[in-house]
């Protein structure tokens, strides 16, 4: 049994604030320690269960941030950006089962810290028509890919919206949603129990089986007009409202590679704060 387990680190234990998830701060060294700990108790379920290899990808902002020296040693810890598939790398490796750790809401949306891949920019993301966020994105490419998402875990608002793209899945609710940077958080010591249980629990649900990839239709709301023009630059992607782009895609796995595109053009062409 391979586990593939997706980390990131707003929908972390005690994650609320910008700086709790923004590198060189006080509090993002605090926060890591946080994010650090819901892993390796995923880690220590599954392992539990019988896992035979168990990877950890990190997946937040810069792709290398857990310390590897502190990881549970029955994990691997894939680091560093500019993976094909981002946060569902490796998916297409016969993993057998998905985990979603520290997971958040999408861009738009309540609960804590929430967002698509930007802090800024992107209003909305829709998938054939379906508001999507980073979890449902990624829990689509993981069916296309034979794999269920088998565990989920962040705050209430995201566990509860999980249902739709992952409805087997286990849960952990590490926060109450109070505001985007605001929440009645869980100690540490309750949440790793919890996530342990859950992924021990959730190893039972590895293995759906190969599923059949189809083509999708991604658009994306943006907040300003000119950067639907940048955007729509690349070649597939075209404007279809003063702030809409869309693009096609044969499969699921293209559709998030492209999507990973406009989010640099987005996010390298904004324009600087004036005000």
């Amino acid at each position: 049994m391979r586990i593939l387990v997706s980390a990131d680190m707003e929908g972390a234990t005690g994650t609320v604030l910008p700086d709790d998830v923004i590198a060189g701060t006080d509090r993002y060294e605090r926060a890591l320690r946080l994010m650090l700990g819901d892993v390796n108790a995923a880690v220590a379920g599954f392992a539990a269960a019988g896992a035979d290899e168990i990877v950890v990808n990190d997946s937040h902002c810069s792709m290398a941030n857990l310390p590897l020296a502190e990881l549970d040693p029955r994990a691997e810890l894939v680091i560093g950006r500019h993976k094909p598939l981002g946060m569902m790398e490796l998916i297409d490796t016969g993993v057998d089962a998905v985990a979603m750790v520290g997971y958040h809401m999408g861009a738009g949306r309540p609960g804590v810290l929430a967002h698509t891949c930007l802090s800024h920019t992107i209003l909305d993301v829709r998938v054939d028509g379906r508001q999507v966020d980073e979890g449902g994105f990624n829990a689509l490419v993981a069916a296309e890919a034979g794999v269920p998402v088998v565990l989920v875990t962040g705050d209430d608002v995201l566990c509860a919206a999980s249902r739709q793209w992952a409805p087997r899945a286990r849960t952990v609710t590490v926060k109450r949603a109070l505001s985007r940077h605001s929440a009645i958080c869980r100690p540490p010591a309750a949440t790793a129990a919890d996530i342990t249980a859950a992924a021990r629990q959730a190893a039972a649900l590895a293995g759906a089986g190969p599923a059949a990839p189809a083509p999708h239709t991604v658009e994306i709301d943006v907040d300003y007009p000119y950067l639907a023009v940048r955007a729509s630059s690349i070649p597939g992607v075209r404007a279809i409202a003063e702030r809409t782009v869309a693009f096609d895609a044969p499969d699921a796995a293209s559709a998030l590679r492209t999507f990973g595109i406009v989010v640099g053009v987005l996010s390298s062409g904004r324009e600087r704060d004036w005000t």
